[in-house]
């Protein structure tokens, strides 16, 4: 088992998805994003990360019939697995390390709240940003929330990296347009602010192969 999968696992066997400071009740902002990607119902969606994340349900409430849902931890699946188990909402599971992933399709929309900026490592950073490029179809739009410049510098334990769209733009290099940008002011749990930015960009270009 790496240490990546070791931490998180270890998070979600010793905290419920309740207690983890980016729970969110209500994902609103994630929808709102999705919303204006304009997609319809059956396009292939993935949210990365999002392994007890409510996003899943309110997705499925919502109609959208072709979703996945990746996640590094087999814990963090476990609680939404469970959740949805007696709903009928068909979702693929996948429990991967972004950074590895062979992506089973090309997915019209890449949701990704808070698993690029504990991307601390130039190499992990390269790689997963191949591997976006591999799933997502041309025209394909991509949704990533990370913590703002002058938000947390560390989270769960672990140091992370703060962007705004200049930065996180040169990651991502040439092929993605951004569409629009912001910040949002997250409560956790306890009631602490923490600032994160938003961002939605359409890829335009084909990846090398």
């Amino acid at each position: 088992m790496s240490a990546r999968k070791e931490h998180w696992e270890t998070v979600y066997r010793e905290k419920s998805p309740q207690q983890v400071s980016w729970y969110q009740r209500e994902p609103h902002l994630s929808l709102a994003l999705i919303d204006r990607a304009g997609l319809p119902l059956d396009a292939p969606l993935i949210d990365v990360g999002g392994g007890a994340s409510t996003l899943v349900d309110k997705l499925c409430e919502r109609g959208y019939s072709n979703v996945s849902v990746l996640d590094i931890s087999a814990a963090a699946l476990a609680h939404s697995k469970g959740r949805l188990a007696q709903r009928g909402c068909r979702v693929h599971w996948l429990e991967e390390d972004v950074t590895r992933l062979r992506p089973p399709r090309r997915f019209a929309l890449w949701h990704d709240r808070a698993v690029f900026h504990f991307l601390t490592g130039r190499t992990d950073r390269e790689n997963y940003v191949d591997v976006l490029k591999h799933s997502l179809q041309p025209g394909g739009q991509l949704i990533m929330m990370t913590f703002a410049i002058g938000g947390p510098s560390r989270c769960s334990g672990l140091d992370i990296v703060q962007y705004d769209a200049d930065k996180l733009g040169a990651e991502l290099g040439a092929g993605f347009a951004l569409l629009e940008w912001g910040r949002e002011v997250h409560l956790t749990p306890l009631g602490k602010q923490q600032d994160f930015a938003y961002f939605r960009f359409s890829y335009t270009q084909e990846a090398n192969r």
